[in-house]
């Protein structure tokens, strides 16, 4: 019998690699879209209109769905590789935060509707719900107080968790920053690197967690799939790396030299609030995903990198 995913935001990166992974395995797939003539889609996936605030229009097709992917949300670093001052203004904030409440929301609206309910919710967070420093992270360590921890504990993560109460499964993926060379953290590095003047950001002693996107795509269809996993789970690679280790192993793998540190006065003056994305950051672990027997192809930074780079 063929599964029916439907994926909020599956236009995405994360979201356009998961769609072509569950078709390829025999699925259905729903892409929900604001515009869906213009998204970039891939071919066999069904792209259906949703205002990302309500089930109008799309809420039957959650009816004996096997899943729904909630990956909406307005973007934490806007649409360019170089945030500029100012990202993270009240009505940058105010929409980061509606747009997450709003889309799950959504989610749950079309849930209890269904007749059939679809048999799980999986929910994308991130590790931002964690304080920034050096003490390893687990699914149980205590929230930080910054605003992308707002964003998470407040308005994210709560908003699919009326599903729980209906009696469909809901996982909960707190994601680390993700290496791609569109996306992500990685893009403003290549270019700094390419420029020859690649160096650490700040002291460099801040951690990176991170997560290449093959791992990603097959740790949401792993959790998606196995019948035990419920609750929140770290998503990221199994080696955090400190921002120094970073630098040297894109150095030594794109042959350049790291011979030029960025300050962190300088970082705050040209990001503002925007600076937390590269100077604060945290180690998490991820042993509650291996428990469940989850293994990752790019479990170090030097081979994800060689992966990403050579494609």
């Amino acid at each position: 019998m063929t599964k029916r995913t439907i994926i909020t935001g599956g236009s995405g990166v994360i979201g356009r690699r998961l769609s072509a992974e569950l078709l390829a395995a025999g699925h259905e797939v729903i892409i929900l879209s604001r515009n869906p003539s213009a998204q970039k889609t891939v071919a066999g996936a069904q792209a259906v209109a949703w205002d990302a605030r309500t089930a109008a229009g799309w809420g039957h097709l959650a009816d004996g769905a096997f899943a729904i992917v909630n990956l909406a949300g307005e973007s934490i670093s806007g649409n360019s590789t170089l945030p500029l001052p100012g990202t993270w203004s009240a009505e940058r904030k105010k929409r980061i935060k509606e747009s997450r409440r709003q889309a799950g929301q959504a989610v749950v609206a079309a849930v209890a509707a269904a007749a059939v309910k679809p048999q799980v919710v999986v929910q994308m967070s991130g590790i931002d719900y964690y304080p920034s420093g050096d003490e390893m992270m687990t699914e149980e360590s205590p929230r930080g107080r910054q605003f992308l921890a707002d964003v998470v504990a407040d308005d994210w993560e709560p908003a699919t968790a009326p599903v729980e109460a209906l009696g469909v499964r809901r996982v909960v993926t707190r994601m680390a920053p993700l290496l791609h060379p569109d996306t992500g953290p990685l893009p403003a590095s290549l270019l700094q690197f390419r420029l020859f003047a690649g160096g650490r950001l700040g002291s460099g002693r801040q951690w990176l967690s991170w997560i290449h996107i093959e791992d990603t795509v097959r740790a949401l269809r792993f959790l998606a799939e196995h019948e035990a996993a419920a609750g929140v789970y770290n998503l990221a690679a199994p080696n955090p790396v400190t921002n120094a280790e970073f630098t040297r192993v894109l150095g030594r793998v794109m042959h350049r030299p790291t011979l030029l540190p960025v300050p962190e006065f300088a970082l705050k003056l040209a990001l503002g609030e925007l600076s937390a994305l590269v100077l604060d950051g945290r180690p998490v672990s991820v042993a509650r995903l291996q428990a469940l027997g989850f293994t990752f192809r790019f479990p170090t930074l030097e081979a994800a990198l060689r992966d990403i780079l050579r494609k």
